[in-house]
């Protein structure tokens, strides 16, 4: 499949700080591809210099067989960005919030209003399109946001952090059409804080901290090749359970109040457990992507 990005040794600098430190990627064509890291990774910088907002320092950067530095004005006019922010205009209403900002990308106003009812359907919003912005609540909003990217009809879509603040059933709206995109052919850069909606979305991601890539792979590779297999997590764990853990030689790791184990079989170790001590809370799962993050990046809280 071709490649819709590509990177090689990619390098952002903002004088004495490295944002972006010499990385290699590469998007094929028609995939969701995630972006995963703590804050400050380089995660949004990346981002930008994909869509020509900020200047590569060095490394080549081809998107959509073009070169970012040279060629920066096209790149933008086949690629849609949804930021965090719902920065609508609060004056005008749903669909003349779409019609102005089409004028932005060259659509004559004969075509801007069928394009905009066009996109307000496909994220299920036409009933609302003579709507006041300010009446839409936080998904409404984020679909509106998203029908505003697609107004170019986009090769590359880029979507950073598409549902935070969202209820469950905002999210999983906007999960369908993400995935419908996808299934059109638009090639999709996600960059999320949940673990859940990269592993629901992305056919491969990366996980990048202090400015480098870590790992790249499908978020099934990922969780076989990092995580284990089986993750018990008892809360609040009474001393003499930590002790008897311990001295089990089972893989553990007590942070803060929660003690994670690892077993060969959860589901065995939980009933021995249950039956050995009184605890308040405890789960047995598979491992997860978030549990990969974890290993990878550590629990430590960044700013």
């Amino acid at each position: 499949m071709p490649a819709a990005i590509v990177a090689r040794s990619l390098t952002k600098r903002y004088r004495d700080q490295l944002a972006v430190d010499a990385i290699d990627l590469e998007v094929r064509e028609g995939e969701c591809f995630g972006f995963l890291g703590p804050n400050g990774a380089g995660k949004s910088t990346t981002m930008k210099m994909v869509y020509g907002f900020s200047p590569v320092t060095s490394g080549v950067l081809e998107v959509l067989g073009l070169d970012v530095r040279t060629r920066a004005r096209e790149v933008k006019a086949q690629t849609g960005v949804c930021p965090q922010e719902d920065n609508l205009d609060p004056d005008f209403t749903v669909r003349r919030n779409l019609e102005v900002y089409a004028r932005y990308f060259g659509v004559a106003a004969a075509e801007a209003r069928p394009r905009a009812d066009e996109l307000l359907a496909f994220v299920a919003l036409q009933e609302k399109a003579d709507a006041p912005v300010m009446s839409l609540s936080g998904g409404m909003k984020r679909r509106l946001v998203l029908a505003r990217a697609l107004l170019n009809r986009p090769k590359l879509l880029i979507l950073d952090e598409p549902t935070t603040g969202l209820d469950p059933q905002a999210r999983h709206v906007l999960w369908d059409k993400v995935r419908d995109l996808r299934r059109r052919g638009t090639t999709i850069l996600l960059t999320t804080h949940y673990m859940d909606e990269a592993a629901q979305l992305c056919d491969r991601l990366v996980i990048m901290d202090k400015a480098k890539i870590l790992v790249c792979g499908s978020p099934a590779e990922l969780i076989a090749e990092h995580a284990r297999p089986s993750v018990v997590e008892v809360w609040q764990p009474p001393d003499a359970l930590v002790t008897w853990v311990r001295a089990r030689n089972l893989p553990c790791e007590l942070v803060s109040e929660r003690l994670f184990i690892y077993p060969e079989s959860g589901d065995t170790l939980q009933r021995e457990i249950l039956g050995r001590f009184q605890v308040d809370q405890l789960i047995a799962r598979r491992g997860t992507l978030e549990d990969v993050f974890l290993r990878l990046t550590g629990r430590d809280l960044r700013d």
